[in-house]
């Protein structure tokens, strides 16, 4: 029986740029034949991951890192014991190598998504067979200090290539758990995604996009000389968006191995930063902190994932001035009760309102802590069940 955790949040963005194209420009899309601001789910998966850290809900151990430069990272594990950052470094890149994850030109081919507690094994066996790695090590070079294709795989002894590979069967890192990966030349160790993020669109439609021209003067200039000395414009939007994602309760139980305490740690530090977290992209310069202002969290059983984007369907509009969060709230709620009454299954559900809710919401809590330890506890009893 799948066990699903479901979160559909209003958020009402000031003017800002969160996350933009190739252009510059702020990232849209069509939706119900009307242009729509989208902020990129991948952006605010990002955002979520760096909150995880900081937040310290998770151990350092319990995260993982998306990087080209994992040998760097084992180095560091190695190093000590009158070892040379050299040393460490040839022995974590014939690792690597027996991996099938070759280091060139100081990094690997593409960003690699790998658990601290994987990279920790790969040092640890290192460590254990030391000799054997420093004296495989130099046969990766060439006269000429060039790095061989091949021989860092061939270097290594069967033994010892079978003990890295073990080292990469299964993370417990939350994020990985959570968001999946892919390792092109390793695929029996990519991970399945518990958790699916939608890109958040505006619930109603973008008529224009606009423009800052700025101006920067030389704080050194000499006054009798006028004018700017910068000058430029950034393009910028303002919207209220509709935001979705779901968690597979079972799947991330097994992505981490069945380690329910993790996993109820996981969870709330997966909420915490999905009302926390958001994109930095031109922070500094329009300091857009808007927090959502309704927040849903449902759990339900035995039940099919349900994006509520149809509500949006048809772009909300204004009422005398009145803004988009109020009409987008009403048009959310009616949504949802259209898909309860259909499909049947409401599950547990509880929110926090800014303008106030709706019944069909669930229970209306007064704070984001209250609301996600319910939401928790109610994850947790749909996984018992």
């Amino acid at each position: 029986m799948k066990a699903l955790l479901e979160l559909h949040y209003l958020q009402n963005f000031a003017p800002s740029n969160l996350n933009r194209d190739d252009t510059g420009s702020p990232k849209d899309a069509f939706f119900g034949g009307t242009r729509r601001l989208r902020i990129s789910s991948q952006s605010f998966k990002r955002a979520m991951r760096q909150d995880f850290g900081a937040r310290q809900i998770l151990k350092a151990e319990e995260l993982g890192q998306r990087t080209k430069r994992a040998h760097e990272a084992i180095a560091e594990l190695l190093a000590g014991e009158g070892r040379t950052e050299e040393q460490c470094r040839a022995a974590a890149e014939l690792a690597l190598g027996g991996l099938g994850l070759p280091v060139k030109d100081g990094k690997n081919q593409y960003l690699l998504f790998l658990g601290r507690d994987e990279l920790g094994r790969v040092a640890d066996i290192i460590n254990a067979n030391w000799a054997e790695f420093s004296a495989a090590a130099p046969a990766a070079d060439e006269g000429d200090g060039k790095k061989k294709k091949a021989s860092k795989k061939a270097a290594l002894s069967g033994d010892l290539g079978k003990q890295l590979a073990g080292a990469l069967n299964g993370s417990k890192a939350v994020d990985v758990a959570l968001f999946g990966r892919m390792l092109a030349d390793l695929p029996d160790k990519n991970a399945d995604a518990a958790a699916q993020v939608a890109h958040a669109i505006s619930t109603h439609a973008l008529r224009e996009r606009q423009y800052d021209f700025y101006t920067a003067v030389d704080d050194l200039k000499p006054d009798d000389n006028a004018g700017a000395d910068m000058l430029g414009t950034v393009e910028f939007a303002s919207a209220t968006v509709y935001r979705y994602a779901c968690i597979d309760l079972s799947k991330l139980l097994e992505n981490l191995q069945g380690d329910r305490e993790l996993l109820e740690r996981g969870l709330r530090a997966f909420l915490y930063a999905s009302v926390f977290a958001a994109p930095t992209g031109k922070q500094n310069t329009f300091a857009a902190h808007n927090l959502p202002g309704l927040m849903v969290q449902v759990v339900r059983r035995n039940a099919s994932p349900r994006n509520l984007a149809n509500a949006f369907e048809k772009g909300v509009s204004t009422e005398r001035g009145g803004g988009y969060l109020q009409p987008s709230t009403e048009a959310l709620a009616g949504e949802m009760a259209w898909q309860n009454k259909v499909f049947g299954d409401d599950g547990q559900s509880r929110f926090v309102a800014r303008h106030g809710g709706h019944e069909v919401f669930g229970q209306e809590l007064d704070s984001v802590d209250a609301l996600i330890d319910a939401t928790v506890r109610d994850a947790l009893g749909a996984l018992e069940a």
